[in-house]
């Protein structure tokens, strides 16, 4: 009980809460802005309309998080203006270890583009946003591609430096992964 207490404080605190960062959407777009770290990892996941569909539900329902590790509260939908925690919870202890905020700033549903964006919230280790989009090619090639800038928000991110980017670097491979298997299998989110 402490834990699901603990989980809807911050949510509650997420939701009165705004982005600290006045990019709001570039993710939406192609260049992304200077004076954060930028990035774009981009795999292949299958061909055709069925693997397009499946990995574009996969990520809308958060799957690409969930296969990473991590735990979404509340669990619904990314849908524009939707505030979620992020959780990253270790083996054998009972509370989570790192709680993210975030609050989803786009989402796309298109013929040929499945996904969203969140930026953070105050609370969060770093400050800026993140993409997960799902395409399709006119060929049917499916691709899964990961966007973000980001700078460090929180004493300890700074703090970390490398392995902050390693970390974030980690957790992107992970997206890619369980989006990728996900459309192959046709494993539902969660």
């Amino acid at each position: 009980m402490v834990v699901k207490r603990s989980l809807q404080a911050a949510y509650f605190r997420a939701l009165a809460a705004e982005p600290g960062y006045a990019e709001v959407g570039a993710t939406e777009g192609r260049v992304l802005p200077g004076g954060y770290r930028t990035f774009r990892r981009r795999i292949r996941v299958g061909h055709g309309q069925d693997v397009f569909e499946r990995a574009g539900a996969h990520v809308l329902a958060w799957g690409a998080q969930r296969g990473a590790g991590f735990g979404v509260h509340p669990a619904a939908p990314a849908v524009p203006g939707a505030t979620a925690l992020v959780v990253l919870r270790l083996p054998g202890l009972p509370l989570p270890r790192l709680v993210i905020p975030c609050r989803v700033v786009w989402t796309v549903r298109a013929a040929d583009r499945i996904g969203f964006a969140y930026g953070t919230l105050p609370g969060h280790p770093e400050c800026g946003e993140e993409s997960f989009v799902v395409g399709r090619e006119a060929d049917g090639l499916v691709w899964f591609e990961v966007a973000a800038f980001s700078r460090p928000a929180r004493w300890y991110a700074r703090l970390g430096g490398p392995l902050t980017r390693f970390l974030q670097d980690l957790a992107t491979r992970r997206y890619l992964v369980s989006v990728a298997a996900a459309a192959r299998r046709g494993t539902p989110a969660g």
